[in-house]
Formats: structure tokens, C-alpha cells, sequence
């Protein structure tokens, strides 16, 4: 393997899909989340095929093989795409290189025989339903997958080997992310022919439907497979064409258990099972049907409820109505209407609805002197309790980024934080909170509770929920500290990333009142970060450190209620643009 100059290649620069410095936070935070999304939707797939003997058919074994190698399809490319921009390199060792081509055709080549199989296998059950389980049979089923994998070894093998033979010269750039390199037809021609023949509309629908998910896959696959290489040969942009591949290398494996969940009842019936998402499976050790929890709240001294209700609904008014008045000042202040403060906004507005998840059932409760709050109700403040603190942690990530490429891009910054950007942040930060909250609800639905029903807190709080349910937690507890672990140390990095880079843009700054200007534009938002983190990290800590619920719910006052009052003061006393806005809506 040497190159014309006679040198050892050692190796390659992988260019990815775009060097603008300014757009790399973005980039590696889209293809976390997708990455995240593809392999916990196909796992999930996986899961439920295994758990339900219902689905342990042809069909689904080989939907379950299809989900096994979405999974190392895209685990061949983004993890490494990752670890170059979080590491700010661009290398790949020649035999990485080689071994990553060899995983990726690979799985590509497996990814289009197991579709094959897969229509080969509704051929036999449309075309011939009488003798289906008699054809496919285990033996076939396992050989055809099998065979599958020999060939795809086979082909991938060819391919690197015939690579190894090549010689290389001076460029070694790649320009792409990763080192690249009509049996369905027939079969689907003697299906619809064979659905043609049914009598009745019903049977002609009833038939379609069972392949109308993979036919939806193949048309995907092969869709965008052949869209992307005509686009590249068309236009010979190498460029265009690392950019076009995500759809099938990233998108295509991420859509494809959203596609068979949606449109399968069958899969939808096993999903719903594996979380226990029934509420007659959610029965207490003695037969009987939860109905209802007992919140203990901060303290059961009965002479200080008035103090405590006074006290939170002071600071409760003051959140909303604090909130209240920085969304009001952006929005009616043109000045304001930039990224920074749309992200404010958005924040405000979070903090808003994140203590209304909480503070009023706490308030009632107290007012009517009961503990009680219904297991539907418990569920519900429990899902939008996670949702909302997730998001409050994902627009904190996105204002540090904000504040990342105002500082350091400062000239370009109004070009790359667009009005478009700045949605599709927000809006990537909600579908991934609702997907993160609706995973920890899901799994609590499947949890059983017997005699204790008393939550030593003041709201239904995701880990005291799990604490005194009477079932194996083994799975939840796995669940939850991977999602916190991803979803909070995953944005937390991202934030400190972020900082670095602005205090290092910060001291490369000549004149001292430059540095001040520069720092004084991200003072409010380091603020609000430092006191988020440090009061839930604290809490959490603590309580692992103790054990004790009692002192864990008190404590978690300071980031339920007090971060989010504190945050309209920090922005309004430390920004003159909020407080001019705040003067001239109020009329000073």
C-alpha cells in the first residue's frame, strides 16, 4: 500500500459535510439526537418483537434483523463523524478508514437483502397464505438470514480487498463524513397481482396492509438511494453528495421503527405491552386498582401550611409575572427581535409552564388540607414535570451556542443564527423533550404498586415514583439515568464546549474594555447556567449521597421554584436592552 512517492500511507483527512467552524456545535448536536433516536427506536423494535410471543413470526424476525443492522449501519459512520468534530480533527487512520468501508458495505448490502427477504416473505404469505408457515419455516427463515450475511461478508470483503490494491498519492482528503466507497420488483409484481384476484374490497385492503410498512421502507430505501446517486452523478459535487447520503445513512435507519410502530398494529399492541401502558396492569399486590397517591409535600407540621402556602405562592406570582414581563418586552420591542432574545422568550415562557406543573396542585393540596393527587393526574404532572425541565436544560444549550457565535463569529452571526436556524433550534429542543419525557412516562405505566402509595415530596417526581413501586425497577432506573447521563450531560458539555471557546475568543481580545463588552453580552446566561446546574446537580448528589427523600424534596425547591423566579431579575438587572424595553412598555 504505498503511494506513488513511495511514502507509507498512514492516514486520511475526512473533510465531513461542512468546514465552517461556526456551524460544527450544530452539526454534532443534529446527528447526536438522530443518532440517539435510530438506535433507541430500533432497539425498541427489537424489544418488542423478543417480549411478545405474538411476533415471534417470520415476519417479524426478520423486521427485528432489519432493526440489528439499522442499528450498526449507522453506528459504522456518526460515531466517528462525532468524535472528529468534538475533537476538532479531521483524521482518520488508513486502516480505520478501511475497516469503517468494510462495516459500512457491509451493512448497506445486508440492509438490501434483508428487505429482499422480507418481500419475499409477503409473496409467500399473499400469493400462497395456505402453505405460509410451511414454507417459512424456522429452518429457512434462519437460513435466508444467514445467507444474507455470507454475502453481504462476501461482497464487502471483495470491495476492501480491491481497495487495498490502490495506490495513493499527495490528496488524501475525503470529502465526506465516512470512507465510502431487482428481486423486489418480482416479488411485488406477483403480490399485486395476487391482491388484484381477491373478491372483496376488505380482503384486497387486509392483504395490502400487511406489506404496506415494508413497501414504505423499500420505497424509502431505494428512493433516496437512487436520488442521491444520480444527484452526485449529475452534478459531481462531492460536497452535494456527502450531504444528499445522510438521507439513507442517517435518516432512512432513523424513520424505518417509526414507520413499522405507526402502521403495524401489531408492533403498536406489543409496545404497549413491554411499557404496560394498560391501566388494568397497573394492579397493587392485592388485586385492587390504583386510583390515587399521597403527596407528603415539605413538612406535615400542620401550624406551618399557612406559612408555606404563603410563601410559595408569593414566589410563584412573582415567577409568572416576572416571566410575563420579559416575553412582553421582547415582543413589543422591535430592538429586541434577535436570536438572543427569542431565545429568551422561549425560556421565560418554559419557566412559566415548568413551575405550573408543580406549584398549583402543591397549593390546592394545602388549601384543602388533602395529600391526595390521582394516579392519572400523577402520571400527567410527571410527563410534563421531565418535559419542561428538559427543555429549560436544551434552550440553555442553544443560548450558549447563541452566545458561542456571537462572540466568536461575530461577523458572520446574523447570517448563521437566521430566523430559520433559530426555529428549528427551539423546535428540535421540544421533539426531543417530549420524546425523552414520553419514554419515562411510558415506563412508569408499567410499573406495579402495592400497599405504600405515599411520595415524600411535593409533586410526583420521576425517581420517588420509581422508589416505592413494588415491581423490578431494574429496567426504569437503566432508562432514566441513560437518559439524564445523554440528554443532561449530553447539553451540559455542549454548554462548557461553548464557553471555552468564548472565554479563549474573550483573553485573545487586546483592550480591557473589549473583554468586558464581550463578556458583559453572556454574564446573564452564564448566571442563570451556573445557578441551574449547581442547585439540580446539588440536589441530586445530595440526595444519592443521603438517601433521604424529606431533605431531597426540600432542596428541590431551589431549582423547581427559585431558579425560574430568579431568571427574569438576572436577565432585567444585568441588561440594559430589557430594562429600556421593560421602561418603555410600562410607560416610565
Amino acid at each position: 500500500m504505498e503511494p506513488g512517492n513511495g511514502t507509507q500511507i498512514s492516514e486520511f483527512l475526512l473533510l465531513g459535510l461542512s468546514q465552517a467552524l461556526e456551524l460544527q456545535p450544530l452539526i454534532f448536536g443534529l446527528f447526536l439526537s438522530m443518532y440517539l433516536v435510530t438506535v433507541l427506536g430500533n432497539l425498541l423494535i427489537i424489544l418488542a418483537v423478543s417480549s411478545d410471543s405474538h411476533l415471534h413470526t417470520p415476519m417479524y424476525f426478520f423486521l427485528s434483523n432489519l432493526s440489528l443492522v439499522d442499528i450498526c449501519f449507522t453506528s459504522t459512520t456518526i460515531p466517528k463523524m462525532l468524535w472528529n468534530i468534538q475533537t476538532q480533527s479531521k483524521v482518520i487512520t488508513y486502516e480505520g478508514c478501511i475497516t469503517q468501508m468494510y462495516f459500512y458495505t457491509l451493512f448497506a448490502v445486508l440492509d438490501n437483502f434483508i428487505l429482499t427477504v422480507m418481500a419475499y416473505d409477503r409473496f409467500v404469505a399473499i400469493c400462497h397464505p395456505l402453505h405460509y408457515m410451511v414454507i417459512m419455516n424456522p429452518q429457512l427463515c434462519g437460513l435466508l438470514v444467514l445467507l444474507s450475511w455470507i454475502l453481504s461478508a462476501m461482497v464487502s470483503l471483495l470491495h476492501s480487498l480491491m481497495v487495498l490494491r490502490l495506490s495513493f498519492c499527495s490528496d488524501l482528503e475525503i470529502p465526506h463524513f465516512f470512507c465510502e466507497l431487482n428481486q423486489i420488483l418480482y416479488s411485488y409484481s406477483k403480490i399485486l397481482s395476487s391482491i388484484c384476484g381477491i373478491p372483496s374490497a376488505q380482503g384486497k385492503y387486509k392483504a395490502f396492509s400487511t406489506c404496506a410498512s415494508h413497501l414504505s421502507v423499500v420505497s424509502l430505501f431505494y428512493g433516496r438511494n437512487l436520488g442521491v446517486y444520480l444527484s452526485s452523478t449529475a452534478a459531481h459535487s462531492a460536497q452535494l453528495s456527502a450531504t444528499t447520503s445522510v438521507m439513507y445513512t442517517v435518516v432512512t435507519p432513523m424513520l424505518n421503527p417509526f414507520i413499522y410502530s405507526l402502521r403495524n398494529n401489531d408492533i403498536k399492541r406489543a409496545l404497549q405491552r413491554f411499557f404496560g401502558s394498560h391501566l388494568q396492569h397497573m394492579e397493587p399486590g392485592n388485586g385492587t386498582q390504583i386510583s390515587e397517591f399521597l403527596l407528603l409535600g415539605l413538612s406535615q407540621t400542620l401550624e406551618l401550611q399557612p406559612l408555606i402556602f404563603g410563601l410559595f405562592l408569593s414566589m410563584y406570582l412573582v415567577t409568572v409575572l416576572g416571566n410575563l414581563l420579559i416575553i412582553l418586552a421582547v415582543s413589543s420591542d422591535s430592538h429586541l427581535h434577535t436570536p438572543m432574545y427569542f431565545f429568551l422568550s422561549n425560556l421565560s415562557l418554559v419557566d412559566i409552564c415548568f413551575t405550573s406543573t408543580t406549584i398549583p396542585k402543591m397549593l390546592w393540596n394545602i388549601q384543602t388540607q388533602s395529600k391526595v393527587i390521582t394516579y392519572q393526574g400523577c402520571i400527567t404532572q410527571m410527563y410534563f414535570y421531565i418535559l419542561f425541565a428538559m427543555l429549560d436544560n436544551m434552550i440553555l444549550t442553544v443560548m450558549a451556542y447563541d452566545r458561542f457565535v456571537a462572540i466568536c463569529h461575530p461577523l458572520h452571526y446574523m447570517v448563521i443564527m437566521n430566523p430559520q436556524l433559530c426555529g428549528l433550534l427551539v423546535l428540535v429542543s421540544w421533539i426531543m423533550s417530549v420524546l425523552n419525557s414520553l419514554l419515562n412516562s411510558l415506563m412508569v405505566l408499567g410499573l406495579r404498586f402495592c400497599s405504600d402509595l405515599k411520595i415524600p415530596h411535593f409533586f410526583c417526581e420521576l425517581s420517588q415514583v420509581v422508589h416505592i413501586a413494588c415491581s423490578d425497577t431494574f429496567l426504569n432506573n437503566i432508562i432514566m439515568y441513560f437518559s439524564a447521563g445523554l440528554l443532561g450531560g449530553g447539553p451540559f458539555a455542549g454548554i462548557l464546549y461553548s464557553y471555552s471557546k468564548i472565554l479563549s475568543s474573550i483573553c485573545g481580545i487586546p483592550s480591557a474594555q473589549g473583554k468586558y463588552k464581550a463578556f458583559s453580552t453572556c454574564a446573564s446566561h452564564l448566571s442563570v447556567v451556573s445557578l441551574f446546574y449547581s442547585t439540580s446537580l446539588g440536589v441530586y448528589l445530595s440526595f444519592t449521597a443521603t438517601q433521604n427523600a424529606h431533605s431531597s424534596a426540600t432542596a428541590s425547591v431551589m431549582y423547581t421554584v427559585v431558579t425560574p423566579m430568579l431568571n427574569p431579575f438576572i436577565y432585567s438587572l444585568r441588561n440594559n436592552d430589557i430594562k429600556r424595553a421593560l421602561q418603555r412598555f410600562l410607560g416610565r
